[in-house]
C-alpha cells in the first residue's frame, strides 16, 4: 500500500495492515513505501511487530527516505528535524538503522533495576521472529540499490528512477538489479534477497475500461523524462491495451524478467469493485505471462504480486 502524508491517501499503514492480516491467511501484505523521515523508529517497530504477529509473519515492509510530497518539509511539522549537517536521506537511513535493530531484539532502553530487578538494555515488545528479513528499501538509483544490498535489505524499484543514462527504463532498472545482486554477494549475506519492480498495467476489456483508458494505445506509451529533486529522472511507461498484448510486452521487459516479485499499480480512485475486477483480469490474462500462478498450483517463490506501488527514492 502507498503511504503519503498531507495527501488524501493512507498515512498510517499499520492499522490497515493488521486488519488485512486478521482477515486473510495467505497473501503477503506490505508497504511501498514508508517515508522514514516521518517515523519514530521505536514506536514503528512496536506497531510493525504487532501487525506481523497478527498476520502470522506475512508482512513485507518497504521503507525509503521519501518521495516528492505536497508539504514543504512536512516531516519537520511532526517534530522530526535532521541534525545539523545531516541530509534528509542521512536522517531516514539513521532511523531505518534504529528500526531494524529494534525489530531484531537489540536493547533500546536501560532497564530500571527497581522495576525489573536487573540491569542492561530492554528490547521493544512485542518481537516477531523473521520480520527483519522482510524489510525492503525503495531505491531510486543504482547507488542506493548498492547501499541497500550492503545493509542486507531486499530491493524495491518503482516506476521511476531519479537518474537517466539514455537507455530504456527497463534496461536501466535491470542494470540497477544487477548492481544490487552483485553487491549482495560481495557483502556475504547468507540468504537470497528478494527484488521487486513496479509496473502500471491497465488492461482494456470492457467499454468502461475504454472510457477510462482507451486514449492510451498499448505500445504508444513511452518512458518519460522529467526533473526530480533538481536532477533528471526517467519514468517508466504504462502498459495499456488488450491483456494479451500487455502480457507479451511485459514478458519482454528485462527488469520484469530479472525480478522475483512484480508490483502492479492500482488506480484506487475508481473504487473497490472496479479495481477488484481489474485485478482478476490481470491475474487471469496478464500475470501468467511473467511467471505467476495461483498459490495452489505454484510455490510462492518466483511469484508475481499485485499491489500498489508509488515512486520510490
Amino acid at each position: 500500500m502507498r503511504v503519503h502524508h498531507y495527501a488524501r491517501q493512507l498515512a498510517s499503514p499499520f492499522p490497515l495492515l493488521a486488519a488485512i492480516g486478521a482477515r486473510t491467511t495467505r497473501i503477503e501484505i506490505g508497504t511501498a513505501v514508508i517515508d522514514m523521515r516521518y517515523e519514530n523508529p521505536l514506536y514503528m517497530a512496536e506497531d510493525a511487530a504487532a501487525a506481523d504477529l497478527i498476520a502470522g509473519g506475512r508482512l513485507q515492509l518497504g521503507l525509503s527516505r521519501g518521495s516528492p510530497e505536497p508539504a514543504l518539509r512536512g516531516s519537520e511539522s511532526f517534530g522530526y528535524v535532521p541534525p545539523e549537517g545531516e541530509s534528509d536521506a542521512d536522517y531516514a537511513r539513521h532511523k531505518t538503522e534504529v528500526f531494524r535493530a529494534a525489530i531484531t531484539g537489540a536493547g533500546m532502553a536501560e532497564a530500571d533495576p527497581v522495576m525489573t530487578g536487573s540491569i542492561g538494555k530492554l528490547p521493544i515488545q512485542p518481537q516477531s521472529p523473521g520480520l527483519g528479513e522482510r524489510i525492503w528499501w525503495g531505491s531510486g538509483t543504482r547507488e542506493t540499490a548498492r547501499w541497500a544490498a550492503a545493509q542486507g535489505m531486499n530491493l524495491q524499484s518503482s516506476t521511476l528512477l531519479s537518474e537517466d543514462t539514455g537507455v530504456s527504463f527497463g534496461e536501466l532498472q535491470a542494470e540497477q538489479i544487477d548492481i544490487y545482486r552483485d553487491a549482495w554477494i560481495a557483502a556475504g549475506w547468507d540468504r537470497e534477497p528478494r527484488v521487486s519492480v513496479s509496473r502500471s498495467v491497465l488492461p482494456i476489456l470492457t467499454d468502461e475500461d475504454r472510457a477510462y483508458f482507451g486514449g492510451r494505445a498499448s505500445g504508444g506509451d513511452r518512458d518519460q523524462l522529467g526533473r526530480l529533486d533538481g536532477g533528471i529522472a526517467r519514468f517508466g511507461r504504462s502498459y495499456t491495451g488488450e491483456p494479451d498484448v500487455i502480457a507479451a510486452e511485459l514478458a519482454k521487459d528485462p527488469a520484469v524478467q530479472m525480478a522475483d516479485t512484480v508490483l502492479l499499480t492500482v488506480p484506487n480512485q475508481l473504487g473497490v469493485e472496479y479495481c477488484a475486477r481489474m485485478l482478476e483480469t490481470i491475474a487471469q490474462h496478464v500475470a501468467p505471462a511473467i511467471g505467476w500462478a495461483p498459490e495452489a498450483t505454484k510455490p510462492q517463490q518466483g511469484s508475481a504480486s499485485v499491489d500498489e506501488a508509488p515512486p520510490l527514492d
